[in-house]
This record gives C-alpha cells, sequence and structure tokens, in this order.
C-alpha cells in the first residue's frame, strides 16, 4: 500500500483585491442572484461563467416543489455556455449566494453535481476553470478549481 497525499490551493482575498475581471465576474454572479426561483428555501444562488472569448454566461438556482427536478446556478449557467458557445472553452466561474435578503458572509461551495459537470467542463475543453467564491467577509479563488473541488471526479 502507498500512502498519498492531496494537497489543496487556494487564495482567499477581499472583493477588492480582485482584479477588474474577477470583480465583474463577481458582480454578474451577484445580480445574477435575483433571477432565482427558490421559493422553498430561500436561498437564491447566482453564478456567472467567463468564457475565453471575455462572454460571461449568468445562471440562477431553480428549484421546485419536487426537489429532484430543480437545477443549480452553476449547472445552468455552464449547461447554457456549453450550449450558446459549444466550441468557447470556460475560462472561469464565479458564484455568490443570497439569504434572507443579504449575501452570504461566507462563500458558498458548489454542490457535489455542480462540481462533477465543472470537472467535465475541465475535461471537455482541456483548461482548468478558475473558480471564485464570493462572500461578503471576502472571497476564495481556486486557480484549478475543478480539480480542487472534487479531486476524484468521475470519469471512465
Amino acid at each position: 500500500m502507498e500512502d498519498l497525499t492531496l494537497e489543496l490551493k487556494y487564495a482567499r482575498c477581499g472583493y477588492d483585491e480582485l482584479d477588474d475581471t474577477l470583480r465583474g465576474l463577481c458582480d454578474a454572479a451577484k445580480a445574477a442572484t435575483a433571477g432565482s426561483y427558490s421559493p422553498y428555501s430561500g436561498f437564491s444562488v447566482g453564478a456567472a461563467v467567463l468564457l475565453e472569448n471575455g462572454t460571461v454566461i449568468t445562471g440562477s438556482n431553480q428549484e421546485n416543489v419536487a426537489y429532484p427536478s430543480g437545477l443549480c446556478a452553476e449547472r445552468n449557467a455552464l449547461f447554457a455556455a456549453g450550449h450558446r458557445y459549444p466550441d468557447i472553452p470556460v475560462a472561469a466561474l464565479a458564484v455568490a449566494a443570497l439569504s434572507n435578503g443579504h449575501f452570504t458572509e461566507q462563500p458558498v461551495t458548489p454542490c457535489g453535481a455542480c462540481r462533477q459537470v465543472l470537472s467535465e467542463t475541465a475535461r471537455r475543453y482541456d483548461r482548468s476553470v478558475k473558480v471564485v467564491l464570493y462572500g461578503r467577509s471576502g472571497c476564495i479563488v481556486i486557480e484549478n478549481g475543478a480539480d480542487v473541488l472534487l479531486p476524484f471526479s468521475f470519469d471512465f
């Protein structure tokens, strides 16, 4: 048996420390929360995908009383980007969440299903995808988000 170590590298910074591009992507994710349909959880999530050509695609969570029928903001944005621009790689993804009328203090992370989709998106284009998670207390920036958020993703 071989013991292995998995290191997860990420940065924590203030919103104002982000460069203009990432700050704009966070702003787009924050604005996308307005399109959320979340009457059951009261938790509005917005995501913004930056494509390598500079295009930004947003998505928000859409709930349904039959919970498995809803869809997360991250997957909505990633799937829309893949549909509208199938040949343009994804460069970055930003996520923001609104609860009780306020953006969350701490950054929220994508669920497991969204992490799997992010991982496959990175493999699809053979590119790493930067992930920015927004919170009022600061942001988390993950240079290779797919590998860090789901290091043992499903693949065949």
